[in-house]
């Protein structure tokens, strides 16, 4: 509409003009909404109300009188109560560029006696303290200027004498030392990783050779049973055809043995036990001879007597022929020859002695016979022999 007029969001309009103004001043703040403004009557004129900056860099004194440059930054703006922007369009209106400089100037001022009334390490360790308290010792002067400082903030402290350094040295070798020995630290923790992963390597590797190496012996163990397994398959049968040969002579010659002993033993000893019993038999003859004659003549009981000494005889010629080497030829047949020799040789022998006995006259005495007894007067020891 013409001649109405209605501000920006960041923009406060100031119309003079008028006989009263919306403060009782002698002009009227329109912010957010409109207003008419009739030229011949009334005159606006807008004031920003956006944000400004401004920047100090001031050469302050410390406490202990040691020269420090701060640089720090200040935001501030017109603010927005009626109050603030009535001060400030009274101050600014016309020369609003100029609010960064006097407001840097304000600022640095608080700014010097704040930190000469501090030493360097509560700077240094509290910045925000600087800060807020430059805000705080500002203010006043800020609102009669119908400015308010949103943030106020130190950037950084320059020391030309060298004090900062200084007092960070020991610190700072501190820090190196720790550095150092953390480096150190961390190297050693890596060497050691490493060893152990060299070693757990290490490890790994010589289980996987000694491994390898078992399987190849296994490998090489197989291939040496395999070419082993025919030669020694033909040396098992081999020994087994020379257990069984083995087994063949021994029974071959227990065998040989019993059909010796069935050719040779049994029939000697047969023929032995037969030549026992008859000399035995005869023996017994000549004794019941002798016996049924004991009334006889003195000749039979001698014949008896030399028959009784018959078995030492031939006792005495077995002993004769016992360190003989006799060889038996043709088997049981050579037993036999040899028993029937010995008989036949002890038979002459028995001759021979019966010949050799005197015939004893008829002349009676008196003789003891076997058994004790005398025979009769008159009768002849030796008479003539009478058929048994």
């Amino acid at each position: 509409m013409f001649f109405y007029r209605i501000p920006a969001p960041n923009e406060a309009m100031v119309v003079s003009g008028s006989k009263r103004g919306g403060d009782g001043g002698q002009f009227h703040i329109v912010t957010g909404q409109g207003a008419f403004v009739f030229p011949w009557t009334h005159t606006a004129r807008w004031l920003s109300l956006d944000l400004r900056e401004a920047l100090l860099s001031e050469t302050c004194v410390t406490k202990l009188r040691i020269p420090l440059t701060v640089e720090a930054v200040a935001v501030f703006k017109v603010g927005d109560d009626n109050a603030s922007i009535t001060n400030a369009a009274r101050r600014f209106l016309d020369q609003q560029k100029g609010m960064e400089r006097l407001t840097a100037q304000v600022l640095a001022g608080h700014l010097r006696s704040i930190v000469g009334g501090l030493t360097v390490e509560e700077i240094i360790g509290d910045r925000n303290r600087v800060a807020q308290e430059v805000k705080a010792a500002s203010a006043d002067e800020m609102e009669k200027l119908g400015l308010v400082v949103d943030a106020f903030q130190i950037q950084e402290i320059k020391d030309d004498t060298g004090y900062i350094e200084n007092l960070a040295a020991p610190h700072a070798a501190a820090v190196a030392r720790d550095a150092r020995i953390a480096a150190a630290q961390a190297d050693q923790a890596a060497t050691e990783k490493e060893q152990e992963a060299n070693a757990a390597k290490a490890g790994f590797v010589r289980e996987a050779e000694i491994k390898q190496a078992g399987y190849r012996a296994e490998i090489e163990q197989a291939q040496a049973s395999a070419s082993q397994a025919g030669p020694l398959a033909e040396a098992k049968a081999t020994q087994e055809v020379t257990k069984e040969q083995t087994r063949l002579a021994a029974l071959q010659a227990e065998k040989r043995e019993k059909d010796l002993i069935a050719e040779v033993e049994k029939p000697a000893d047969a023929e032995a036990y037969r030549t026992v019993r008859l000399a035995e038999a005869d023996r017994d003859a000549i004794k019941a001879r002798a016996e049924a004659l004991a009334g006889g003549n003195q000749g039979l009981i001698a014949s008896n007597r030399m028959v009784e000494q018959l078995p030492a005889l031939v006792e005495a010629a077995a002993k004769g022929l016992s360190g003989a080497n006799v060889v038996l030829v043709n088997g049981t047949e050579g037993v036999t020859d040899l028993l029937t020799s010995l008989v036949t040789q002890g038979y002459s022998i028995y001759e021979a002695v019966k010949g050799g006995i005197p015939q004893i006259s008829s002349r009676t005495h008196e003789a003891p016979l076997r058994n004790g007894t005398t025979p009769p007067r008159g009768q002849d020891a030796i008479g003539e022999q009478a058929e048994p």
